[in-house]
């Protein structure tokens, strides 16, 4: 059983349009109201789009007339994005951050929208075969938010990590011994490893990716069940700490004395069996810490797992998005723009749940993390994707205005194209069609 995880560590901003002609002079200024600008910026964004559907949803939220359906779920989404917001806010201590109740609220807001399109196609479809209007869904508030989490409200999810840390109790009850570093390590072991059967998954897919879903299935991502291990300690009085090491993330017990943890016992050490196959494989970076080394680790924040979840979160939707072109990069169409190709119908077509999705990801750690030129760049792409031009133009342009020179100098042709698309599609929408080519 392993809880290494590959890191993909990104990191956040904000949204003001801005070209990179005289943005030199105000960059001290714009750093120092960053932060407090990203969270209501974003929070903005977020409630204009957080709905916007596929062509099938779309229809279908015509069609079903009278339909409470789109206030309720927008009503949700917009609850789960201040919820995750408070949550990790810079106004709380670090240690204050709860890992397990962001990471829910991260999940409502996904199963929201994943439930309002399949609401909305399932709409669509009975409307299509049948040439009627669906009535009105009058379910009240408390039944429809049980439904987007697996049946279960948030607080019920927060009581099966209880349910948990109760069983590591009677384990160490029914044992008859104290609680000894090594010896409540042995019980979580054992029950989570054990008894309740969690395991990585080897396929990461969405099932894998979401608290509750792992909490139900015992299988899940690596760094979800390095998360699941600390929250289960927590509520042990036990403080796991954790750190990225290459590509793994390897966690253990705040100990002065580490090299209890390194003991081989039955062909393991306890920090083998928390952390996996990682540490025994001589590939790996993992495979090279031990007593002394271990304390030397720079050790993750709370903000800094969230950070790391969420970057793999936009991994995985970005990837099933993408499925079917295989190769492409977020990046990709950067580096041919000099040989004028770039236009609205050469855009390839994704999968466009999963590509919002990797956006709703990637504006919740852009929230997170607001200096990150980087994923500013990823952000403003992924909205090219998804043909929102407008947008696009903005996360790029202040992008510009903060990336190394030879970034900026790649961006700045494509982001004058943007300009020119956005105003095509402008013109489009008015029924001016085919009067403005790009060059």
């Amino acid at each position: 059983m392993g809880l290494c995880c590959h890191q993909h560590v990104t990191c956040t901003s904000f949204c003001w349009p801005v070209l990179r002609s005289g943005v030199d002079q105000n960059l001290d200024l714009k750093f120092k109201n960053l932060t407090n600008f990203t969270t209501s910026a974003a929070m903005i964004r977020h409630k204009k789009r957080s709905l916007r559907l596929s062509p099938m949803a779309a229809a279908a939220q015509v069609k079903t007339g009278g339909s409470s359906s789109p206030k309720f779920y927008q009503e949700v989404l917009t609850a789960a994005r201040a919820n995750f917001t408070q949550e990790i806010s810079f106004q709380l201590k670090d240690k204050d951050i709860s890992l397990a109740k962001t990471l829910l609220h991260i999940s409502a807001e996904d199963e929201a929208f994943i439930a309002f399109n399949r609401e909305m196609d399932a709409n669509s479809f009975q409307n299509e075969r049948e040439g009627s209007k669906l009535s009105s869904d009058d379910k009240d508030l408390s039944q429809r938010e049980s439904m987007l989490l697996a049946g279960k409200k948030l607080e019920d999810w927060l009581l099966e990590l209880d349910a948990i840390a109760k069983e590591v109790e009677v384990e160490l009850i029914s044992r008859d011994i104290g609680c000894h570093l090594i010896e409540v390590l042995e019980a979580v072991n054992k029950v989570l490893f054990d008894s309740m059967g969690f395991k990585r998954s080897n396929v990461v897919d969405s099932k894998c990716s979401y608290l509750h879903s792992v909490l139900t299935s015992k299988c899940g991502s690596a760094i979800l069940l390095s998360i699941i291990y600390i929250e289960v300690c927590r509520r042990l009085n036990l403080t796991i700490v954790g750190s990225c090491v290459g590509e793994d993330f390897l966690i253990w017990p705040q100990t002065g004395n580490p090299e209890e943890l390194f003991k081989v016992t039955s062909g393991h050490s306890l920090f083998g069996i928390v952390n996996g196959q990682c540490v025994d494989n001589p590939k790996s970076k993992a495979s090279d810490v031990n007593s002394s080394s271990l304390l030397g680790l720079d050790i993750a924040t709370n903000r800094d797992i969230i950070g790391i979840y969420l970057a793999n979160l936009i991994r995985l939707h970005w990837k099933r998005a993408s499925r079917t072109n295989r190769g492409l990069m977020l990046t990709s169409p950067l580096r041919p723009v000099h040989d004028d190709k770039t236009d609205g119908s050469s855009i390839p077509l994704l999968r466009p749940q999963d590509l919002r999705l990797a956006i709703m990801a990637s504006e919740k750690l852009l929230i997170l993390q607001p200096h990150n030129w980087a994923l500013r760049r990823d952000h403003g792409m992924m909205l090219y994707f998804m043909r929102e031009y407008g947008e696009a133009v903005q996360e790029l342009s202040i992008c510009m205005a903060f990336a190394p020179e030879e970034e900026a100098e790649i961006l700045e042709p494509f982001v004058e194209k943007l300009h020119l698309l956005r105003l095509e599609s402008s013109w489009k929408s008015l029924g001016h069609k085919d009067r403005l080519t790009v060059p």
